[in-house]
């Protein structure tokens, strides 16, 4: 009989390579595909992850991402010597991560991911997935993302401009993970700026909006991001040592 942990046929196997130019420090990464129509009734109860009442409503596809995006986390924790835990649903629809932990989880056309550190190494993680976007799309929702001050420093080029776009609305989903466990107050794409990024997977955000708990408006923070084929994934940490809100 084999020793090895149920790995449900939905999901390809977990891989850990860290895609992202700079290594986040204490953490933790890893990252499957998934396929919705190969999930089985039995998947949760046999993978050890418990399906909330909200999830067992669900459709396939949300439940599908639900379950490898925790599977991640699980084995993201699992790299930091830590116990198999549960992984629930906040009252904020947020992961609740053990004590002493810090996370983030992100899924999206057929691929989930987490990361996770220790506390003492990050304050705030902050993992999103985007679909590159059209540069037609991109231009229609460039109103609804982009401050007028993104506006203006948008690329003339539409291929160009449509990455842009898409990497201010990651990097923008990214800050909101990374801060909201920390201010416990909602903000939303006008409440932040991209400043600059670079094809290296380098970019900078600052705050528009005072949010409390020292957070104030000018606040700047690092991102970065990586492009895997029509995918963008972005990423903010927040180092816990010192007081690193202002970075130099």
């Amino acid at each position: 009989m084999s020793d090895m942990p149920f790995h449900p046929a939905c999901c390809t196997p977990l891989a850990y390579h860290f895609p992202l130019p700079s290594p986040v420090a204490g953490s933790a990464f890893a990252s499957c595909g998934f396929e919705p129509s190969w999930l089985l009734i039995d998947d949760f109860q046999r993978s050890g992850v418990l399906k909330p009442a909200s999830i067992e409503r669900s459709v396939a596809k949300r439940q599908a991402e639900f379950l490898a995006g925790r599977l991640c986390a699980r084995a993201a924790l699992a790299q930091l010597g830590l116990p198999e835990v549960d992984i629930p649903i906040g009252e904020d629809r947020g992961p609740v991560w053990p004590q002493g932990v810090t996370g983030a989880i992100t899924h999206g056309q057929g691929w989930a991911a987490a990361i996770v550190a220790p506390a003492g190494y990050q304050r705030g993680l902050g993992l999103d997935a985007e679909t590159l976007l059209e540069p037609g799309r991109a231009q229609r929702l460039a109103g609804e993302i982009l401050t007028p001050a993104e506006l203006e420093r948008l690329p003339t080029d539409p291929a160009q401009a449509a990455l842009a776009i898409t990497l201010t609305f990651s990097l923008k989903e990214s800050l909101f993970k990374a801060l909201y466990p920390l201010v416990r107050q909602r903000f939303y794409f006008e409440a932040a700026e991209v400043l600059a990024w670079s094809h290296e997977g380098k970019a900078r955000v600052r705050l528009l909006t005072d949010l409390g708990a020292g957070w104030t408006y000018g606040t700047e923070l690092p991102g970065q991001f990586c492009v895997q084929g029509s995918r963008l994934l972005s990423l903010v940490c927040i180092p816990a040592q010192d007081d690193e809100r202002r970075f130099s």
